[in-house]
């Protein structure tokens, strides 16, 4: 399994507050902190032709059969990592990619919707990335988030929740072992805290101190 250098990954189910840290991690670079890296934050399903079907699709207003969509969060990320400009080349050339979700997402969402094989198969060939954050919620804390949205997504159920925390936790041994650095957050905590300790784990990467020795 290649890991990608520069790399981290926001993972969790539904209400767990990815976007929302992703958010707060992009306000806090654009203060243009001292000896930090370029920052490119990003996330899946993307915002192009294939992320845009995906969206539709995780609001339910289009039907999709389960391997039908798998593909298409494959297509999807292989066009975010090696098009022009995509994060693959991000990486390479120095900068810290943070991304909202990735292969662990498809792994686990589309690995309970239509077996774990088809999944796996389609994501082999991806670089895995260097840090996993997981963003650990219990579901009905995340359901309770959910309530304040107009309409929930296709995923957004209790019973559908608890299975994603369960497979999330099975599946972080795996990225261990496999060498990736993988920090679990505590993420009822209030926004803050979560921030504080998303910043004080990413410190650690080694790109802060290649930036700030050079």
């Amino acid at each position: 399994m290649e890991i990608l250098r520069n790399f981290a990954v926001f993972e969790g189910g539904d209400g767990s507050g990815t976007s929302t840290q992703l958010s707060i991690l992009e306000q806090k670079f654009a203060k243009n902190i001292k000896n930090s890296p370029v920052f490119y934050p990003t996330y899946e399903p993307t915002g192009g032709k294939i992320g845009q079907l995906i969206r539709s699709a995780l609001k339910k207003e289009l039907v999709l059969q389960p391997d039908a969509l798998a593909m298409l969060f494959a297509a999807d990320r292989s066009e975010h990592l090696f098009a022009a400009g995509g994060v693959y080349s991000r990486c390479r050339h120095g900068e810290l990619v943070v991304c909202d979700r990735y292969i662990p997402s498809s792994l686990v969402y589309q690995g309970i919707e239509c077996g774990e094989a088809l999944p796996r198969s389609l994501n082999s060939s991806f670089p895995a990335p260097e840090l996993l954050f997981f963003f650990d919620v219990d579901p009905e804390t995340a359901m309770d988030r959910l309530k304040q949205r107009p309409s929930l997504e296709m995923y957004e159920r209790i019973d559908f929740q608890k299975k994603v925390r369960e497979r999330y936790q099975n599946l972080l041994g795996e990225y261990r072992s496999a060498g990736i650095r993988v920090e679990i957050i505590d993420a009822s905590q209030d926004v803050e805290k979560v921030a504080e300790d998303v910043w004080s784990a990413l410190l650690k990467m080694p790109i802060f101190k290649e930036v700030s020795s050079g």
